[in-house]
């Protein structure tokens, strides 16, 4: 409890009257609780290793949510954003169809170029690696040099080209091939 105007009254030698040593000592004494309760706090506080699990728990039940259900346990925060804007309509899934027939759903933003989809399928397939544990590095510049991606026969070269241009909608399939050799 702090001292209003009401309660300072000086005594004729100008010190503090009983009553306003009374208020200062409980002035005092909420202090100290308040720098206790503050010690408190920090002793509280969870390792980092807790925090995660914690953290891993709560996303986990997130995930669950029929609207984000499509996603991994191991979700990041981008996988959750790029859901979310797939459901609002800000995003695209294009569908990329590998030589050995596995289909990678790749999500980009509606107004999207070639360069934004082939960097959404290094992110795809490096999270893909970093969950299965498998090949750690792989040069990009090698696979866009040896494969292309090509939509109903029309190879998709310019990176600078929307998707939208190439007549690619939500859920069309793209196919991930190597490319032809000239002799």
């Amino acid at each position: 409890m702090f001292m209003t105007e009401e309660q300072s009254e000086e005594t004729p030698g100008g010190g503090l009257s009983v009553k306003e040593e009374d208020v200062e000592k409980e002035n005092v004494t909420e202090m100290a609780d308040l720098d206790e309760e503050e010690e408190e706090e920090d002793e509280e506080t969870l390792p980092h290793p807790e925090i995660l699990d914690i953290f891993e728990e709560g996303l986990a039940q997130l995930v669950q949510d029929p609207l984000l259900c499509d996603l991994p346990i191991q979700v990041t925060l981008e996988e959750v954003n790029s859901q979310i804007a797939l459901e609002y309509g800000q995003a695209m899934t294009v569908r990329v169809v590998k030589a050995d027939g596995e289909i990678m759903p790749i999500v980009v933003v509606q107004n999207a170029t070639v360069l934004d989809l082939k960097k959404a399928i290094r992110r795809f397939m490096e999270l893909k690696q970093q969950r299965e544990g498998g090949v750690k590095q792989v040069s990009w510049r090698y696979v866009w040099r040896t494969f292309l991606l090509i939509f109903q026969g029309e190879k998709l070269d310019d990176d600078k080209m929307r998707l939208k241009d190439y007549g690619i909608r939500n859920r069309d399939e793209v196919t991930f091939m190597k490319r032809l050799r000239k002799k």
